[in-house]
């Protein structure tokens, strides 16, 4: 009911003298708003939690379980540096890269220091394609030995005693019909020897037993129905092995044409994700099965196919805001043999890696050392290429100057101010960028870290590394 009169004027003048201005909305309708906007506001907090600022690797590095052993990243370290020596150094592989020879010399001094004490930022022990099919007997002991693996990895990065990637764990057999009980018991053997023989909790790593940086790769998922088995299967050992519940995350592999489009025409990602319960850490690309699985001749499956563009392009819209990570995938050109070749495939890894994190996908896989060199030469060359700008912008930004007074050449919304902080902090995570690089740019590592993800902090969550 309207209210007139002298009641009306008593209620504005309270308002006037409370410095509150009168608009026309009738007082409830707010309260209205937030009720029909409840379900809404739940979906959008539990859905799209954003960038919690978890650290992503630039890459992934598969190989097969049985030839991986605590030494293997210091190992690809060495073979990178003596790979580029070989071929005259750190500085011919840039020029092969791209790199412009302004900042080239200050790229190749980090790298040569990043493949000396981090040349492998997340392992993949492979108990899927890279291993094969073998015995029951020949895999058991590999998952076990792959759980024994990772807990030394994860000593010796907390004990600072070799170089250890900060991510690590296995990707066991995909649960197809034929290799579904395969995968099922690798998976339980790892998950139950890491967490009972690990030592990880007695060595003060960790309370639960399991690496910060532990990450479970689930392959080849065709059907919303297999990551829902993969929640079940985490609640199971999570129950077994006393764990939090929903302690076990695990990413999943996009190797098949159902997962970007499915029976009902509808993308069917959004969906999976609802069904895995906020455990799904990232989505990979997987080039070759993927490429295979739309009948692509082998001749032409790559990254850069328009079908590889497309699948990527659904996925990344799928993932924008939910705190879900998205990798590329491989190439299968491999910098080995005759100098030309290696020239060739080193140029074109630096390229792919460029293409990527210039799209906005800040992750691939390698396949092999001799990569390393390219991957961190073109991942360091692009955050240190644009570091000076950002940096700037970020000052203007946190000193909150007014437009057109005293302003920043560039007026940054709120949304392009966290999009650089989160690019200064992603090269800061890789080491392309340091800490004392903010200090001369008058930045520091809180500072970027508030700007790119407002609010507090995210609690630690499986594959978790600062």
């Amino acid at each position: 009911m309207r209210v007139n009169g002298p009641i009306a004027a008593q209620d504005a003048a309270v308002r006037a003298q409370a410095g509150m201005s009168r608009g026309s909305l009738p007082e409830e309708f707010a309260a209205r708003a937030d009720r029909l906007l409840a379900g809404t506001d739940a979906d959008l907090e539990r859905f799209f939690p954003g960038d919690t600022g978890r650290r992503q690797p630039v890459h992934t590095c598969y190989v097969p379980a049985d030839l991986v052993n605590e030494q293997t990243p210091s190992e690809w370290g060495r073979a990178a540096l003596d790979a580029a020596e070989a071929a005259g150094g750190l500085g011919v592989l840039a020029e092969l890269a791209e790199i412009d020879r302004e900042g080239s010399d200050d790229v190749v001094d980090r790298v040569a220091e990043k493949l000396r004490t981090e040349p492998v930022e997340d392992l993949r022990l492979d108990l899927e394609d890279g291993f094969g099919l073998r015995s029951d007997a020949e895999e058991d002991d590999a998952a076990v030995e792959a759980a024994r693996t990772v807990a030394a990895f994860a000593l010796n990065r907390h004990h600072e005693l070799s170089p250890a990637p900060a991510c690590a764990g296995i990707r066991f057999k995909s649960f197809e019909a034929s290799t579904r009980h395969r995968g099922l018991r690798s998976l339980d053997l790892f998950l139950t020897t890491l967490v009972r023989e690990g030592g990880l909790a007695e060595a003060g790593v960790s309370a639960d037993g399991l690496p910060p940086g532990l990450v479970l790769t689930l392959p080849k998922v065709s059907d919303t129905d297999q990551v829902r088995v993969m929640v079940e299967a985490c609640r199971a050992l999570e129950d077994a092995l006393g764990l939090p519940l929903g302690r076990l995350a695990f990413e999943i592999q996009m190797e098949t044409a159902p997962m970007i489009l499915g029976l009902d025409g509808t993308c069917p990602i959004p969906a999976m994700l609802r069904a895995a319960e906020g455990r799904v850490s990232s989505l990979h690309y997987g080039t070759y099965d993927y490429s295979a699985s739309l009948g692509i001749s082998g001749e032409f499956q790559s990254l850069e196919h328009p079908a590889a563009d497309h699948a990527k392009n659904v996925m990344q819209v799928a993932v924008a805001g939910t705190g879900v990570h998205l990798s590329d995938g491989s190439t299968n050109q491999l910098p080995v043999g005759d100098a030309d070749q290696r020239s060739r495939t080193w140029a074109l890894h630096a390229r792919l890696v460029r293409r990527s994190l210039r799209r906005g996908i800040y992750q691939g896989w390698d396949l092999h050392a001799h990569q390393l060199a390219t991957r961190y030469l073109a991942t360091y060359d692009f955050y240190r290429r644009a570091f000076p700008d950002a940096a700037r912008r970020l000052v203007a930004y946190s000193g909150r100057s007014v437009p057109g007074i005293e302003a920043a050449d560039v007026a940054d919304e709120p949304a392009t101010a966290r999009a650089l902080a989160v690019y200064v902090h992603r090269g800061l995570l890789c080491g392309a960028v340091t800490e004392d690089d903010l200090a001369r740019a008058g930045l520091d590592r809180q500072t970027v870290r508030s700007v790119a993800v407002p609010g507090p902090a995210a609690p630690p969550t499986t594959g978790e590394t600062p």
